[in-house]
């Protein structure tokens, strides 16, 4: 358990939690609109908790292993309520990789997929995400709305999608088939991805193997 004030709670660190085995993650702050340092920083870890559950679905790990709850002080009780719940929910959940369906080296490249962008992501935050909502129900209702999905594809999907590449060609040479098949992806979507990497200069095809390689 680590204590701070949760605006400083970096995705990295959720992101670590995971890679180093946890099967789940609780983030405790003080009430919106309470904070104790008048910095607010239990909004930006609100988001940042919302962006992190698209990350951790987009990368195939159940976001409901990650849980940020807002409690005071004075409630021994409810905080004592909101670990049982989580815990037994993690629980049901069971390790961390099984009822997703990953092998320990899937899961392992697809965190490292998540955590190439972190800096980015922190970027995109502060320049895309930085809402002005009150309530948490107004987050909810945004981080779980059209317009938020279809902003996370634009802003960070084809990012997590070309860095799962990366680490796959960091292996070796693959073909637009074996990396659809590893990734879950169709090879049209693939092939978007490989196009972007190239054009980026990241990724390069070997006439000789027939098939893409890191530049």
């Amino acid at each position: 358990m680590r204590v701070m004030c949760t605006g400083r709670v970096d995705l990295s660190f959720v992101l670590r939690a995971f890679e180093r085995g946890a099967d789940g993650v609780f983030i405790g702050g003080c009430h919106l609109g309470e904070c104790n340092y008048t910095t607010h920083g239990n909004y930006y870890a609100l988001r940042m908790a919302s962006l992190a559950k698209h990350i951790l679905a987009s990368i195939g790990i159940d976001p409901g292993r990650l849980s940020i709850e807002f409690i005071s002080g004075g409630e021994g009780n409810r905080f004592a309520e909101l670990m049982n719940s989580f815990s037994e929910e993690v629980t049901e959940l069971g390790p961390l990789g099984e009822k997703e369906g990953l092998s320990k080296d899937q899961l392992a490249a697809n965190i490292a997929a998540a955590n190439r962008i972190v800096p980015y992501m922190k970027l995109i935050e502060r320049e895309r995400f930085k809402l002005a909502y009150e309530t948490r129900a107004e987050y909810e209702t945004y981080f779980g709305g059209d317009e938020f999905k279809a902003l996370f594809e634009e802003a960070v999907g084809e990012k997590l999608s070309t860095s799962r590449i990366i680490g796959l060609l960091e292996g070796g040479p693959r073909t637009t088939a074996e990396m659809a098949d590893m990734l879950g992806m169709s090879p049209s979507e693939v092939a978007k991805y490989i196009r972007l990497s190239s054009s980026h200069g990241l990724v390069r095809f070997d006439e000789g193997l027939k098939s893409y390689a890191l530049a």
